[in-house]
């Protein structure tokens, strides 16, 4: 799957920052790759490591406050977080913001209680080399509980749906295996 790179004609124009057009991707199990391996700091400055969650899935949510699919898509996002509960770890990673305090504020604001990364130059997005770049945003990427990329969504989220059922077939994955 391509990104799509912004320009005069779709995306977000001169934003600085790259779109995709919401399609899904899944790779299948026996093509999975190396584990991601993420550490850094959350927007409170708390050590964050997404190899601490090994052994559940983990949903990936590529954000910044000022992006206006973001905001959209919080509620559907923190709809998921609940409706699927314990069997999935949410985990975001907040770009472009060049403080902490608007991205606590969009938290606040939807209720987001999963812990986020802070990467104001998108650094931590080189983790998920061949799914996201550093601008890529709003992007969602499930882990396995191996920590190895089991699908993604580049671009606005389609529904809240779409990703309860995306990563529940991974938590399947995970009882079944």
């Amino acid at each position: 799957m391509g990104l799509t790179a912004c320009n005069d004609l779709e995306g977000t124009g001169d934003k600085g920052y790259i779109t995709g057009d919401g399609v899904l991707k899944t790779v299948a199990l026996d093509d999975r790759v190396d584990a991601i391996s993420l550490t850094g700091e959350t927007l409170a400055g708390e050590p964050l490591a997404v190899e601490d969650f090994r052994g559940k899935p983990v949903v990936v949510v590529v954000w910044w406050s000022g992006c206006p699919p973001c905001r959209k898509e919080a509620p559907w996002v923190v709809g998921a977080a609940d409706k699927l509960g314990a069997d999935v770890q949410f985990v975001g990673i907040n770009i472009r913001g060049t403080g902490t305090a608007q991205a606590q504020a969009f938290e606040r604001t939807f209720g987001i209680d999963y812990p986020s990364f802070s990467s104001p130059g998108g650094e931590a997005l080189l983790a998920f080399p061949g799914v996201l770049g550093p601008r890529t945003i709003a992007a969602f990427v499930i882990l396995d509980a191996d920590g190895r990329v089991a699908a993604s969504i580049l671009g606005e989220l389609p529904s809240q749906r779409t990703l309860v059922d995306l990563a529940s077939d991974v938590v399947r994955e995970t009882r079944d295996g």
